[in-house]
C-alpha cells in the first residue's frame, strides 16, 4: 500500500504533487561565468559588485544591499549580472556548502568577479529558485557533485544537471517566494532591532559604569580603586582543557564561551572567571556555586563591590586593557598583572553600583526575549521551506 497522499507523486527529488515538474537547471536557462574584481580593487563606493565570498558571508538567498563596488575601468573587465540572474559560488571549504547560491532580484548595474557560476533563468521566478537552491534538497545534490577535498569547486556543468522540482506556473513559483519573502522581513526587522538594543546597551554601559551619567537619587562620590583591591583572591584552575566528563555533576569553566562538566570541583563560591587565552581571551563567566576551571582560567572571589557591576565592567573595558598589552604578532593573552592591577571606577555606595548593574541585566533580559524570538521565527521559516518547496502545502 503507498503512503503517497493523493495528488501527489514519487520523483527523484522527492513526493511532489502530480502537476508539479522535475527539471534538469540547466533546461531552465543558460550559465556563464563572472570574471576579476580583486580583493584590492573593491572600493567603498562606485558600481555594485559581488565577490564569490561574500555570498556565504554576506547574502542569504538573494542580494538586499551591496557592500562592494568597484570603479568603470574594474567593471569593464567583470562580467555585469541581469535582473533575475542567480549567482553560484563556485569554490567552498565544504561539499556541504559548495554552490551557494543567491539570486539578484534589482535593476540596477552591478557586476560579478571571479569563481562565480551566473544562470539567466527563461520563464521562472528567480527568488523562487534563491529559495529553492538553498534548500536541503539541493544542497544534497550539489554536495555530491562538487570536487576536489581542500578546496571543493562545482561548475556550470555540474549545476546544469541538478534536478529541481517547480510549479506548474510562474504565479505559484511568486507565491511561494513572496510568502518566504515576508518571513524574512519579519527575521531582517528583528535583526536590526536586535542590533540597536545592543548599540543602546553599549552606550549606556560607556556612559553609567564611567559615571559620566548618574541614575536618579545617586549623588555619591566615585573612586578608582585596582581588580586586585576589590576582590581578595585571584588564581587559576589546575587542570588540563581535556579533563572535562560528558556526564559530570559540577561545572568546568576552560577558555570556552560554553561551560563543560567535571567530576570533581575545587572551588566552592560566588566567582567571576574569565578566559586567560585563545580566541575567547577576556571572555567573562559569572557563577555561584561549586565548580573547577582549567589552569588558564582565572577565578576571581570575595569581594567587597556588587559582582555584577564588576562583571558588566571587566565585559566592557577589559578587552581595551588585554589589546594595549599585546605585543604586534603575538597571540593575546592575559597575565597575573593584567587584572591585579586594572583600574575600576565604582561609586563608594554599593547600592548605586546594585542599580547599574540591574539597569543593564534588564536590558540583556530583553535583548536575549529578542534573540528567542529571532530563533523561534527562523525556525519558522525553515518549516515554510519545506511545506512550500515541495508542494506539501500550496498556496495557489
Amino acid at each position: 500500500m503507498s503512503n503517497i497522499p493523493k495528488g501527489y507523486k514519487q520523483t527523484e527529488v522527492g513526493v511532489i504533487p502530480e502537476d508539479w515538474e522535475v527539471k534538469k537547471l540547466g533546461k531552465i536557462g543558460e550559465f556563464c561565468k563572472g570574471k576579476g574584481i580583486k580583493k584590492d580593487e573593491v572600493l567603498s563606493d562606485g558600481l555594485p559588485c559581488i565577490r564569490y565570498g561574500e555570498i556565504y558571508t554576506t547574502y542569504t538567498d538573494y542580494i538586499k544591499t551591496f557592500v562592494s563596488f568597484i570603479s568603470r575601468a574594474v567593471a569593464n573587465q567583470s562580467q555585469r549580472i541581469q535582473k533575475g540572474d542567480l549567482l553560484f559560488a563556485g569554490s567552498g571549504e565544504t561539499a556541504e556548502e559548495i554552490g551557494k547560491c543567491v539570486a539578484f532580484v534589482d535593476d540596477e548595474e552591478a557586476y560579478a568577479g571571479g569563481d562565480i557560476v551566473i544562470l539567466t533563468p527563461k520563464g521562472v521566478d528567480s527568488l523562487f529558485l534563491g529559495y529553492l537552491m538553498n534548500d536541503t534538497i539541493m544542497v544534497c545534490q550539489k554536495s555530491r557533485v562538487g570536487q576536489g577535498d581542500a578546496v571543493v569547486h562545482i561548475s556550470a556543468k555540474n549545476l546544469g544537471e541538478l534536478l529541481i522540482p517547480l510549479p506548474p506556473t510562474k504565479a505559484e513559483q511568486t507565491a511561494i517566494a513572496a510568502a518566504l519573502s515576508d518571513a524574512d522581513a519579519l527575521i531582517s526587522g528583528l535583526e536590526k532591532l536586535i542590533a540597536k538594543k545592543r548599540n543602546i546597551k553599549q552606550g549606556a554601559m560607556q556612559k553609567l559604569l564611567t559615571g559620566k551619567k548618574r541614575l536618579q537619587g545617586f549623588s555619591g562620590e566615585w573612586e578608582v580603586k585596582k581588580l586586585g583591591e576589590v576582590c581578595s583572591k585571584i588564581t587559576t584552575g589546575k587542570l588540563d582543557a581535556n579533563a572535562m566528563k560528558e556526564n559530570g555533576e559540577y561545572r568546568f569553566y576552560t577558555c570556552a564561551k560554553s561551560f563543560y562538566f567535571i567530576d570533581k570541583y575545587a572551588f566552592d563560591d560566588e566567582a567571576l572567571l574569565i578566559s586567560g587565552n585563545g580566541e575567547n581571551v577576556g571572555y567573562v563567566h559569572y557563577y555561584r556555586g561549586k565548580f573547577n576551571a582549567y589552569q588558564r582560567t582565572y577565578v576571581l572571589t570575595g569581594f567587597n563591590s556588587n559582582i555584577h557591576y564588576l562583571n558588566l565592567y571587566l565585559d566592557r573595558f577589559l578587552e581595551a586593557r588585554i589589546t594595549a598589552e599585546v605585543n604586534a604578532g603575538n597571540t593575546p593573552y592575559i597575565k597575573m598583572g593584567t587584572l591585579t592591577d586594572m583600574e575600576i571606577a565604582v561609586p563608594i555606595d554599593i547600592e548605586e553600583q546594585t542599580a547599574i548593574a540591574q539597569i543593564i541585566s534588564d536590558m540583556d533580559a530583553e535583548i536575549e526575549e529578542l534573540e528567542q524570538k529571532l530563533d523561534k521565527y527562523k525556525m519558522i521559516k525553515q518549516g515554510m521551506m519545506q511545506e512550500l518547496l515541495t508542494g506539501k502545502t500550496r498556496l495557489i
